[in-house]
């Protein structure tokens, strides 16, 4: 083979094997579950897109149970409110991050914080097996402790001179980016990150296809560079990862790598249920 059809080869956009505009339920819509799309981008196993008008009527999820996952909260506008069964309670305000780890089980719930329009994302990650009935961590993160490489700023992982402050279990990526009209921007992942996904809250850009706002399109696995050319001021979420190795075990609200962790994972989340229920909390 010659090199220039070695350098063709090279050159040619990351492809995109799967899109999605997801299921909306009132404010929010479901681009990524544990049963569908997660299957493929596993250790992202989930994703809500959550768009609250002031005049939403939605009162948020009272506390409800995870276990064997991580959920990572983005406000992109707005504001919510939060507790979970660490203790932890409070407002999350525009730019703020929330990181749950709920290992071997916790609760937590949430909804609008004060008025006017909130928007942002909801993930789920799967947790390795020598995380998944591990220690509950709860982290509330300010939008100044954020750290930023160009247009993207770095939720979980790293990139270029950037670091999150949060300790994902597994090798992650996880960025909030925003392009204005005209702008691009290459996203270059770490050699073993062989899953990326993204999905658009507002705009639109080429990669070279189109994507548009309220969807999520999966690439193809490699681990080739991703350019994003933005038509008008965009907001994305960009995500990641060395491939999770295990099948998904599914409960209601969890995920774990056997029957058996599920299990574990479940008796612990009944334990806090019956706490809670004589606290009269649920």
């Amino acid at each position: 083979m010659s090199q220039s059809a070695v350098l063709v080869r090279r050159s040619r956009p990351r492809q995109i094997v799967h899109r999605t505009r997801g299921r909306r339920h009132g404010p929010i819509t479901r681009l990524m579950s544990p049963g569908d799309l997660g299957q493929i981008l596993k250790p992202f196993v989930f994703l809500d897109l959550v768009d609250m008008g002031a005049e939403t009527s939605f009162m948020g999820f009272g506390l409800h149970p995870h276990s064997g996952i991580a959920t990572v909260t983005h406000i992109l506008q707005g504001s919510v409110r939060y507790e979970d069964t660490t203790g932890a309670r409070g407002i999350l305000p525009e730019g703020g991050v929330e990181w749950f780890k709920a290992g071997h089980g916790a609760w937590h719930g949430g909804g609008p914080g004060e008025s006017g329009r909130t928007r942002g994302f909801q993930l789920w990650l799967a947790l390795p097996a020598e995380h998944e009935l591990g220690a509950v961590e709860s982290i509330y993160q300010a939008p100044d402790t954020l750290q930023r490489e160009g247009p993207a700023i770095v939720l979980l992982g790293s990139y270029g001179d950037a670091k999150s402050a949060l300790r994902a279990p597994s090798p992650v990526n996880y960025f909030s980016v925003r392009l204005k009209a005209g702008e691009s921007w290459r996203y270059v992942p770490p050699a073993n990150h062989t899953v990326a996904w993204a999905a658009l809250s507002t705009g639109s850009v080429e990669i070279p296809d189109p994507i548009y706002a309220g969807e999520l399109v999966a690439f193809a696995p490699s681990n080739q560079p991703i350019d994003f050319n933005a038509s008008v001021d965009t907001e994305f979420v960009l995500g990641s990862a060395v491939p999770h190795p295990h099948e998904l075990v599914l409960g209601y609200y969890s995920v774990h790598t056997s029957p058996q962790k599920l299990i574990e994972g479940e008796r612990r989340i009944d334990e806090i249920r019956a706490r809670l229920q004589k606290e009269g909390r649920v």
